[in-house]
């Protein structure tokens, strides 16, 4: 007997979010200096002792095209969503938007540490499709559900 769809298209989607969880995980080491490095502890000592505030990400830059595919990619999922309920609709949109983002400039990293992002793209470019994707997955805005 043949499976809903559904099924498959959620199998895939968790799989993708593993996948793409997987990939963030694999990040480089933003250290400058690597251990056993020739540099005198002078200049070590006086690197790290100055005061520096928390390191705020830099918003990505998302062209208009980059923005319109996103737009592109979820028109077509509200339906599923609103069928789907806001639980399976929320990891669709998690891997959705993890597959936008690593297919447009490899921008993964920079959305997960600025998640509105995904909201500002979306308001700019699609206000109708983020309203009725708001509305399906019940939430206050995309960002809110994004897990990553």
């Amino acid at each position: 007997m043949p499976q809903p769809r559904w099924i498959s298209r959620s199998t895939l989607l968790a799989a993708g979010i593993f996948a793409a969880a997987a990939l963030t995980a694999c990040g480089t080491s933003t250290d400058p200096s690597p251990t056993g490095s020739s540099g005198s502890t002078t200049e070590s000592a006086t690197a790290t002792s100055a005061p520096s505030g928390p390191a705020k990400p830099s918003s990505p830059v998302i062209s208009d095209a980059a923005a319109g595919r996103l737009c592109d990619m979820i028109r077509p999922e509200l339906s599923n969503w609103r069928i789907q309920g806001p639980t399976l609709g929320r990891i669709g949109l998690n891997a959705l938007v993890h597959e936008w983002a690593l297919t447009n400039g490899g921008i993964n990293a920079q959305v997960l540490a600025d998640k509105p992002v995904i909201d500002r793209i979306t308001t700019k470019s699609c206000p109708d499709v983020r309203k009725q994707a708001i509305e399906a997955l019940g939430l206050s805005d995309l960002a809110s559900g994004l897990a990553f």
